[in-house]
């Protein structure tokens, strides 16, 4: 097979919706540093949501990008907790997917701190191939082709191979 064709995990992007910031917002940014080993950049509100008391501009969620190989140890943690199964429905057309985690103590070797108490996330992965980098640079933008662009069905078979996962209809 070409090498230009291989399938690689580009990111793993980790996001925790507090709803509120304070303390909770801390805890959770806490608890994503130590789960990621990365520190989380916080997220602010865009829209205002008065029954919730939510205002634009307030910090109610923090995210992390995972790469390279914390992006590959997470994702392996975080499947799982998912006990290795994904819907095929989390697939997008350009082979990217993406799950929740409804506690962050179904992640293993995570115990339950009274203190910390139960927090979820979304987990969204970006697939890839090499040659990517001419649609993102700065100096001669370009296209990518649509024989090289990542397809639903590639990113299945890459996940069933890579990671052992059962893919669910």
């Amino acid at each position: 097979m070409n090498t230009m064709r291989n399938l690689k995990i580009a990111a793993v992007t980790v996001n925790m919706g507090v709803g509120e910031g304070g303390k909770r917002l801390a805890t959770a940014e806490k608890l994503m540093e130590q789960l990621t080993g990365q520190k989380p950049v916080r997220r602010m509100a865009t829209k205002a949501i008065q029954p919730f008391g939510i205002r634009t501009g307030l910090p109610i969620a923090c995210k992390v990008t995972l790469r390279n190989e914390k992006a590959m140890d997470f994702l392996k943690r975080a499947l799982e907790a998912k006990d290795r199964r994904i819907k095929s429905s989390n697939f997008d057309q350009l082979g990217n997917f993406s799950f929740g985690i409804r506690e962050h103590i179904d992640i293993p070797k995570v115990k339950y701190d009274p203190n910390v108490g139960i927090f979820g996330m979304d987990v969204n992965i970006s697939i890839e191939r090499p040659g990517y980098r001419v649609k993102k640079r700065t100096l001669n933008r370009a296209k990518i082709g649509k024989r090289h662009l990542v397809s639903k069905d590639d990113a299945i078979e890459f996940i069933k191979k890579e990671f052992n996962v059962v893919v669910e209809d």
